[in-house]
């Protein structure tokens, strides 16, 4: 499994709950129903919390994590390949401050704890 894992600022001008209404509302089902899309086996949303801002122009730190699974390199590769991609980038241009997007790709994830933890030892 190879995971796209992003970290995500918010475009200038707009506010949390606006970039967050936009990422959920349009630019999510956009991929969802992309031919891009069909390439991605999970495709997670994380939003930070509106209540971790200190107003609508708080712009420290980021806005959300998105992760994409892909079940091989070719997928990821194929997914980029699509006619619609494109149309993919663009949107993100909408809502995303692409200067500072960051990502990374990953493979299977080495468990180090999984489950309850005993904090008391």
């Amino acid at each position: 499994m190879i995971k796209l894992t992003c970290l995500l600022k918010r475009k200038e001008g707009l506010t949390p709950a606006e970039f967050r209404r936009y990422w959920t509302e349009h630019h999510g089902p956009l991929v969802a129903h992309s031919q891009a899309g069909r390439h991605v086996v999970r495709y997670e949303q994380n939003p930070r919390p509106l209540d971790d801002y200190r107003d609508d122009d708080d712009r420290s730190g980021y806005d959300g994590v998105t992760v994409q699974w892909f079940p091989s390199m070719e997928a990821y590769h194929a997914h980029m390949g699509e006619p619609d991609f494109p149309a993919v980038l663009e949107d993100t241009a909408r809502f995303l401050d692409t200067d500072h997007l960051e990502f990374v790709l990953t493979e299977e994830p080495w468990t180090v704890m999984d489950g309850e933890v005993d904090w008391s030892v």
